[in-house]
């Protein structure tokens, strides 16, 4: 059992000895991301990379889903450039990239424990982290095209350093679900669980991370991030550019309203 530590309003902190569990905690809407999220996830975070006393860190999601992606009913003025068109880019990078940045050069081990749906920028959180790991129930979906944007939080990097191009294509174009035991299958996490003992198996998981030798989590951190992701922050401000022009287009417009009116979108390449 978990006590709680700190309680934001949309995040959970949790700890267990030298564990600490980070429950996005917006359940009514999937764990969707707003302009508050963002700012109680960040600081979780935060606060778990300057607790000396934490060692492993869990990020999980209340209720049925890990994370359904950006809440697209949440757009308000901060988000408009001058010119009236969804400022993404300033969204990107002023409130996800420290959040994925964070997790990704935490000096700590951090496991994703995919509950549920991990969609969009959803699943762009579980890839910065260092060990995947998801109900038999949970799917994973790099749902931007879905809505006419690209790949961003890190997962146009992430994906297809875990599973190659031709699956990363695949899942960025399509817009497809990929139910976790395929996940499995392609090395895209770590480790699937039956539902009914998920939450022992995770638990278990970060126990054991939590008792282990932390300087050396952190040695092996800076090797694989050194060797694969060098390049994160560079990519972080390509994705950030290139959906800020998808947020300008008339199919992001139409990918919106289809979703909001829950109908097929009819996009027309503009």
């Amino acid at each position: 059992m978990t006590d709680l530590a700190q309680a934001y309003e949309t995040v959970n902190l949790h700890r267990r000895g030298g564990a600490a569990v980070i429950e996005l905690n917006r359940p009514e809407t999937m764990n969707a991301w707003n302009k508050q999220f963002g700012i109680d996830l960040l600081a979780a975070i935060e606060q778990c990379t300057a607790d000396d006393e934490i060692r492993a860190v869990c990020v999980t999601g209340a209720g049925r889903g890990f994370s359904s992606g950006a809440d697209l009913r949440a757009m308000d003025n901060h988000d408009v450039t001058p010119d009236g068109k969804p400022d993404v880019r300033k969204r990107l990078t002023e409130d996800y990239h420290p959040i994925i940045e964070g997790l990704r050069t935490m000096p700590k081990p951090v496991v994703a424990a995919v509950n549920g749906a991990a969609v969009g920028i959803g699943m762009s959180l579980a890839m910065a982290s260092d060990v995947i790991v998801a109900k038999e129930s949970a799917y994973f979906m790099l749902a931007f095209v879905n809505i006419g944007l690209v790949p961003d939080g890190g997962s146009s990097l992430f994906v297809p350093e875990r599973i190659g191009f031709t699956r990363a294509i695949e899942m960025a174009m399509l817009g497809e679900r990929v139910a976790a035991p395929q996940a499995l299958e392609w090395g895209l996490i770590n480790r699937v669980y039956p539902d009914d003992s998920f939450q022992d198996e995770v638990d278990a998981l970060v126990d054991r991370l939590a008792a282990g030798p932390t300087r050396s989590y952190a040695g092996t951190k800076r090797q694989l991030n050194r060797w694969v992701f060098e390049r994160m922050e560079s990519q972080l401000e390509l994705e950030a550019d290139i959906q800020q022009e998808m947020a300008a287009s008339e199919d992001f417009v139409e990918g919106v309203l289809s979703f909001v009116q829950k109908r097929s979108a009819s996009f027309k390449g503009v």
